[in-house]
């Protein structure tokens, strides 16, 4: 995918600042490269990509821009188990237990958005967040919370607080050992 005697890589400028990058460092440029080399030997049309990884999506969408590709980005909602769980082939690495309480993520999500629905405008990031990991850390089979993140829906960027125009809000944690992700649009 590489080549043998040069490594170009596209660069996803900002993308390994925003919260999915600090954990994953190296993936946004690896997604960069590997899209846009899709994109170039396919010349597609269309391309579907999932609303769960968030940033992954806005980084697709503005390589498709700045580098002038006729190519429609489509972003299609989050797949889900009947239980809310966003549909993931990691999902298969759970437990019977785990899978039984991986379902908080998004309730927890789902009780922010109602929340960020019915409050005053501004509302405070650090607030809703808190509220968030409130509710995730009831769940014992939570081993780890990587981040619960509010970004601009243009850029990922963090924000501290939300206006009426809305943000992404993101989680990353394990359960168990199992790293899950997903994110809803306020």
């Amino acid at each position: 995918m590489y080549g043998e005697n040069h490594m170009t890589f596209v660069d996803p400028s900002g993308f390994d600042k925003t919260n999915e990058g600090k954990s994953r460092p190296g993936h946004f440029r690896g997604v960069a490269t590997i899209v846009t080399k899709l994109f170039n030997i396919v010349s597609p049309t269309t391309a579907y990509f999932g609303q769960k990884d968030a940033a992954q999506s806005l980084l697709i969408r503005r390589i498709v821009q700045d580098l002038d590709m006729d190519v429609n980005v489509q972003i299609l909602a989050t797949v889900r188990e009947e239980d809310g769980l966003a549909m993931s082939s990691r999902n298969a690495n759970l437990t019977e237990q785990e899978k039984k309480a991986a379902p908080v993520i998004y309730q927890s999500l789902c009780a922010a958005k109602a929340f960020f629905d019915s409050a005053t405008f501004p509302v405070s990031a650090t607030f809703l967040k808190g509220f968030v990991l409130n509710l995730l850390n009831k769940e014992p089979m939570i081993s780890t919370i990587q981040y619960v993140s509010i970004d601009c829906k243009e850029t990922m960027e963090s924000l501290e607080k939300i206006e009426n125009e809305g943000a992404i809000l993101s989680i990353a944690c394990e359960v168990g050992s199992v790293r899950l992700i997903d994110n809803i649009v306020l």
